[in-house]
C-alpha cells in the first residue's frame, strides 16, 4: 500500500526499537532531523495512521515522547498516565494500536525522580498516603516500591527500574491481545528508563525485542 505512510515502516519489533534508540541519540547529540513535521505529511496522515511504536510512559511533562526520540507525526501512539500505572483505559489503548493499527513495538518509559514513586517510598516509610485519587497512583506503585525495599540500600532509581520492569511484565499478563501477538513475534515490549539530566534512555526489560 503506497500511502506515504508505510514507505519506512519498520519489518520488526526490533527495528522499531532501532528507530526509537537511534532519534534518543540524536536528541541528546543535539542534531535533531524533525521528521515528519511538516505539511505533506501531516496530509498524507489525514485518511489513516500506522505508528511504528506505543510509548507508554509516565506523565512528567519532562517526557515529551516526541521530541525525546526526534520524531513527528503519525510515528507514535502515546499513552500517558503518572507512573505509567495500568488501567482499563490504558490497556485498551494499547490493544488498539496493536490490533488495529499493526503497531510492532510497545515502549513502557520511565524516569528518574519520578514523582509517584518518591510519594510510595515516602508512604512505605511513614505511612501516610496522599489524598483524592493521587492515592490510587501510589497505591500501584507499591508493589515496585516493596519489591526493592529488602534490598542492602533501596533507592529511588533501583525502584523506577522495578517499576518499568513490573509495568512491561504487567502488560504482557494483562492483555490477551498483547500476549498472543507477542508469541508469534507480531510485537515486542521494551521497558526504558529516561535521564532527565542527560536526555537518554537506557534499556531495563524487554520482552520479543
Amino acid at each position: 500500500m503506497d500511502d506515504g505512510i508505510d514507505r519506512d515502516f519498520p519489518a520488526s519489533p526490533a527495528s522499531a526499537l532501532q528507530l526509537l534508540v537511534e532519534g534518543n541519540k540524536r536528541f541528546v547529540a543535539g542534531e535533531r532531523l524533525h521528521p515528519h513535521q511538516d505539511a505533506d505529511r501531516r496530509a498524507a496522515l489525514a485518511p489513516a495512521q500506522r505508528p511504528f511504536a506505543v510509548l507508554f510512559g509516565c506523565s512528567d511533562s519532562r517526557l515529551a515522547a516526541e521530541i525525546i526520540f526526534d520524531r513527528g507525526l503519525g510515528d507514535l501512539f502515546v499513552v500517558r498516565t503518572a507512573g505509567h500505572v495500568v488501567g482499563p483505559e490504558v490497556l485498551g489503548s494499547i490493544e488498539y494500536a496493536v490490533a488495529a493499527l499493526h503497531t510492532p513495538l510497545i515502549a513502557v518509559l520511565g524516569h528518574d525522580s519520578c514523582g509517584a514513586i518518591a510519594a510510595a517510598f515516602d508512604a512505605v516509610r511513614h505511612g501516610t498516603t496522599p489524598d483524592g485519587f493521587v492515592r490510587d497512583v501510589v497505591e500501584r506503585v507499591m508493589l515496585s516500591v516493596l519489591a526493592v525495599r529488602s534490598q542492602a540500600l533501596p533507592d529511588l532509581d533501583a525502584a523506577v527500574e522495578e517499576h518499568i520492569r513490573y509495568t512491561v511484565d504487567l502488560l504482557v499478563r494483562r492483555s490477551q491481545v498483547i500476549a498472543d501477538r507477542l508469541a508469534d513475534g507480531r510485537v515486542g515490549v521494551v521497558g526504558l528508563s529516561y535521564g532527565l539530566a542527560e536526555g537518554n534512555v537506557r534499556r531495563v526489560a524487554g520482552q520479543g525485542v
